[in-house]
C-alpha cells in the first residue's frame, strides 16, 4: 500500500515537472524550431511516405501524453486552490462554513446554491452580503 502511494507520488511529480517544462516559453520556441527543421528536411527529401507517417505518429503520441499531463497538472492545482478557499471560508467569521468542500455536493444542491446567490446579487435593496443564503443541506 505504501509502495503504491510512493509510486503515485513519483508519477505525480514527474507529470507536474513535464507540465512545467513544456509550459516554458523556451519549449514553445524549441517546438517551432523542430517543426521548421522537419519541414526543411521534408522539402529536401521530397516528403517520402515514411516521413509523413513518422510525423503523424509522433504528433499523435505527444498530443495523447500531453492531454494526461495537462489534466493531471490542472487537477492538482484545482484541488490545492479549493483547499485554500476552504481555509478562507473557515477563517472568516461571516462566511457560511457549509460552503467548505461544496464542490463535492450533488449537482442539484450546487444549482440551488447558485440560484440563491443569483437572487441575492439581483436584489437591489440588499447591501449587506455577509448574511448570504445558506446552501441547501443534505437530505433536504
Amino acid at each position: 500500500m505504501a509502495s503504491q502511494r510512493a509510486d503515485a507520488a513519483r508519477s505525480s511529480t514527474v507529470l507536474h515537472h513535464v507540465g512545467e517544462t513544456v509550459a516554458n516559453a523556451f519549449a514553445g520556441l524549441t517546438a517551432a524550431v523542430l517543426a521548421t527543421v522537419w519541414l526543411i528536411v521534408g522539402l529536401v527529401t521530397g516528403f517520402p511516405t515514411w516521413w509523413q507517417v513518422a510525423l503523424y505518429s509522433s504528433t499523435a503520441t505527444v498530443t495523447f501524453v500531453m492531454v494526461f499531463v495537462i489534466q493531471h497538472t490542472q487537477s492538482k492545482q484545482i484541488v490545492a486552490l479549493q483547499r485554500k478557499l476552504d481555509e478562507l471560508i473557515r477563517a472568516s467569521h461571516h462566511a457560511d462554513n457549509a460552503l467548505i468542500s461544496v464542490e463535492d455536493a450533488p449537482p442539484t444542491e450546487l444549482q440551488q446554491l447558485g440560484d440563491a446567490y443569483r437572487t441575492l446579487a439581483t436584489t437591489p435593496s440588499r447591501t449587506d452580503l455577509t448574511d448570504g443564503p445558506s446552501p441547501p443541506r443534505k437530505g433536504s
